[in-house]
């Protein structure tokens, strides 16, 4: 994958991803579907909307639509798999950091397949595998400007497994190596500590420090989860608990923990900067726990801990078209070469997208909910 491939192609992509961070990932467009994995074009278009604030299960509807004629500048992308993040669910809870524009698509990132294009189109080839970028995912078919995806370079016959993994490439791994990246300049052998090691997030976190060499101790909730992410390539798993801080010591050996990564908040957040060693950073990126976090402020001073933060969607919106072109000339080749991956749980059809949204929601799930139009 070649620098001149993405100098083309992520201009387009700064643009979009700005506008689209922007809004919070409302759809980019009115968006028709056409679905599936086959080309026949069924008699009506099945996308999710949602028209009010809530429970993901109660307020998402499925809705049906008639193919319509394409724009001047248009493409027409048939979804092939779309994933359900924690992030979608939260701005259709309204516990997001950007309010949904009512009444909003729903889902924020996909991949697909262009099956038309109009004449106006500038690099967009019917045949050609897409991300989608602008959101409104979970349908059988996404109709927006051209810049609303980013074009895929020919990496020749891709299975099903590895499309449904590039599906899932526009948030969690950015977000994985950005947090790795961005915070401390970490050294083969140093130690790092992450909360949900188990989420998707986490399992990007385990396979991307152990290419360079970074040591990781990855915390869970659960028990049963060990060996996945030993296999991974996890040095320590550790069950969250009052005594999280002397386990973590004793797992390295009174060696400092550099970096923390929390999505969970609460007495996690806590736990995890009480492990850190003089002049660590913890970086909080979620609030699984829906609660507060509290700070022992002696500790902050004493040990000179640092507290920082990250939101994807406020990285789309700042970042450089050279950052995002460094990011995913990193992440697409690993995806697509079957190096980087995440579980997937389960996959459902749009028309099933209230139990979908539930599945995801669940507790003890270990893996990605995935929209796939017309899953078998």
């Amino acid at each position: 994958m070649n620098n001149q491939y993405w100098t083309k192609t992520m201009k387009y992509f700064a643009l979009t991803m700005t506008w689209a961070a922007c809004l919070g990932f409302a759809v980019l467009s009115h968006a028709d579907g056409h679905s599936g994995h086959n080309d026949t074009s069924p008699a009506m278009l099945q996308y999710t909307e949602f028209s009010e604030i809530g429970n993901p299960a109660d307020v998402l509807t499925v809705k049906e639509e008639a193919s319509q004629a394409l724009q001047s500048g248009e493409v027409r992308v048939r979804v092939l798999a779309a994933p359900i993040n924690p992030s979608d669910l939260l701005q259709i809870a309204g516990r997001y950091g950007v309010d949904a524009i009512l009444p909003a698509k729903a889902g924020s990132e996909g991949v697909g397949r262009v099956i038309e294009v109009t004449p106006e189109a500038a690099y967009l080839k019917v045949g050609q595998l897409v991300l989608i970028l602008g959101g409104g995912t979970w349908r059988d078919e996404v109709v927006a400007p051209e810049a609303g995806f980013l074009p895929l370079p020919d990496m020749g016959s891709l299975s099903e497994e590895v499309i449904e993994q590039l599906g899932m490439s526009v948030v969690n791994p950015v977000t994985a190596l950005l947090m790795l990246d961005s915070f401390v300049e970490l050294s083969e052998g140093q130690w790092i500590v992450q909360s949900a090691a188990n989420s998707a997030v986490g399992g990007y976190v385990i396979q991307l420090a152990k290419q360079r060499g970074i040591k990781t101790i990855n915390v869970v909730r659960r028990e049963g989860l060990a060996e996945e992410l030993y296999a991974k390539g996890g040095d320590v798993v550790l069950i969250d608990g009052p005594d999280l801080a002397a386990h973590i010591a004793h797992a390295t050996g009174g060696e400092p923990v550099a970096l923390a990564l929390d999505p969970v908040g609460g007495d996690t957040y806590t736990r995890l900067t009480n492990s850190l060693g003089y002049g660590g950073t913890i970086v909080a990126y979620g609030m699984l726990s829906g609660k507060p976090a509290s700070l022992n402020t002696g500790m902050a001073i004493f040990q000179d801990i640092r507290n920082r933060s990250f939101w994807l969607a406020k990285w789309y919106e700042r970042a450089t078209l050279q950052e995002k072109q460094a990011a995913f000339g990193s992440i697409i080749p690993l995806i697509a070469s079957g190096v980087l991956k995440a579980n997937v749980d389960s996959r459902f059809d749009v028309e099933d997208i209230k139990q979908a949204v539930s599945r995801a929601a669940q507790d003890g799930r270990n893996g990605k909910v995935l929209i796939v139009p017309n899953v078998q």
